[in-house]
């Protein structure tokens, strides 16, 4: 990554430089290609024409065609995208002293005079059915009785989550901070002024022409929202970094009320937050881990049951938490089809999409006949789930008929760290090549879901041979003990 660092490396007095091609010449160069294409096939075809009315030899008329092709493969390679490559990522190994245990996260909330008897009573319940072990994270300002929960506490939290996994990052890739073009960063819950993009880029210094967007409110499914958003800024960026940034700061999420329905959110999520660089650099594919091969992305919000699924709303009291509505697995579900049959129409080979349709037109006129669920595994070798909770991660493993491996990172990545949003998808990830399962030209499938309701899927394909990962990462102190089991 030493090239890729060197490359467009600028002094901070000189930082200011415009880009060498901007959205509107990226427009302008489009179009103007699509109007010569026009035109050349217009005079190609007139020629033609021109030649069968006055009897030319045959020659003439091979010579066309020939001339035909030529200009369609030029066309074809010169507007072909440039690809987008995964140099790396990091995820953040909070320190141990942030660590909750069961019996310490109950006794606190006792000691809080916020919940009465049957409220605590449904956080051990939810505690000890959630599928994750004693060994996950709450941030510092939790750890208060009663919780901070104000400004000052968050933005500290910020600086624990993200500054650690951005320096790891940065040294992995040997990239400075003033190579970085595109910053792009994802929290749902706390959107400070100045913006989260905004306090890292003053605590690198990074460059005063960076294009950064600050990404709140998409939940769980953030992450690979914002790594489709990267590619789409790479496409039209050339040679240029990205780095997506993925948390949740819990702090300001924390609810203090007795609704049983706002409750869960406090049992379920964690500390955690991971660091990821995109790069559409030449010199990135002899580094880069991966390459990604698409993205898409599926919402409901159109939809008012789907979209009061999942809310942010206050209690009778005026308390602020997040509702989660007992129908919000049957409109996960409902989002979750749309988008893999989307997904399944591009990757899937033309077999698994013949027995699809094959299985609608049955079901058309047989009412008792099922819909056939395609098999991804002939397309897909790894598969990282949502980790909303073990009963989520089961019923989506059942719906794309995965086994126990393929839903094993998932489950372990819950037990080990929890639910940490957005950013759970890259400790799997990482448990996967812990693991050394990851192997040169196999697929990788990142489905994210969130509120709004949202389904978002990533697919990377890896480029290289990937070695020594067990000792690196979260995972370095503890992958020996996994797979754990049974978990049920």
């Amino acid at each position: 990554m030493e090239a890729i660092s060197k490359q467009n490396h600028v002094p901070a007095l000189h930082a200011a430089t415009p880009d060498q091609l901007t959205l509107l010449s990226k427009d302008l160069f489009s179009k103007l290609l699509n109007s010569l294409w026009a035109c050349t096939f217009l005079l190609a075809t007139s020629a033609e024409v021109f030649f069968l009315l006055q009897n030319w030899e045959l020659k003439f008329h091979c010579v066309l065609p020939c001339f035909l092709l030529l200009c369609f493969l030029v066309k074809h390679f010169v507007s072909k995208p440039s690809p987008i490559y995964l140099v790396d990522f990091s995820c953040l190994k909070p320190p141990s002293y942030c660590r909750v245990p069961f019996a310490t996260f109950l006794e606190n909330v006792s000691m809080f005079e916020l919940f009465d008897s049957e409220s605590i009573a449904f956080m051990s319940k939810a505690l000890h059915s959630s599928g994750q072990s004693e060994e996950t994270y709450l941030p510092p300002s939790l750890h208060y009785i009663p919780p901070k929960t104000h400004q000052t506490e968050s933005i500290k939290e910020v600086q624990m989550v993200l500054f650690p996994i951005i320096d790891d990052l940065l040294s992995k890739t040997n990239i400075s901070p003033l190579d970085i073009d595109i910053l792009i960063l994802n929290c749902s819950g706390f959107c400070p002024s100045p913006s989260l993009t905004s306090i890292v880029i003053n605590k690198y210094s990074m460059r005063s022409d960076i294009k950064s967007y600050n990404v709140s409110g998409m939940g769980c499914s953030a992450s690979t929202l914002c790594v489709d958003l990267a590619q789409r800024l790479l496409r039209v960026h050339k040679n240029s970094n990205a780095i997506v940034l993925s948390t949740e700061i819990l702090s300001t999420g924390w609810y203090s009320g007795n609704e049983k329905s706002k409750l869960l959110i406090n049992c379920l999520f964690r500390m955690g937050s991971a660091a990821i660089l995109l790069s559409n650099k030449k010199v990135a594919k002899k580094s880069a881990k991966y390459r990604l091969v698409r993205t898409h992305r599926t919402q409901r919000a159109f939809d008012d049951k789907a979209y009061f699924s999942a809310i942010r709303e206050e209690d009778s009291e005026g308390k602020l938490g997040v509702t989660l509505k007992r129908d919000l697995p049957q409109v996960a579900g409902e989002t979750l089809r749309a988008n893999i049959s989307i997904l399944g129409s591009e990757i899937l080979p033309l077999s698994e999409k013949f027995w699809y349709g094959v299985s609608v037109i049955k079901k058309r006129f047989i009412k008792s006949e099922g819909i056939y669920v395609p098999n991804f595994k002939t397309v897909i070798q790894h598969f990282c789930l949502p980790c909303s909770g073990r009963p989520v991660i089961r019923e989506v493993g059942k719906g794309l008929k995965l086994s126990e491996r393929e839903i094993e990172a998932a489950l372990m990545t819950l037990h080990r760290f929890g639910n940490q949003s957005s950013s759970s998808l890259w400790y799997e990830l990482a448990y996967l090549e812990a693991k050394e399962r990851v192997h040169k030209g196999h697929k990788i499938w990142l489905l994210g879901m969130g509120s709004g309701p949202k389904c978002n899927s990533v697919v990377f394909k890896c480029i290289r041979p990937l070695v020594g990962e067990y000792n690196k990462g979260p995972w370095a102190d503890c992958i020996h003990q996994y797979p754990i089991s049974p978990l049920d």
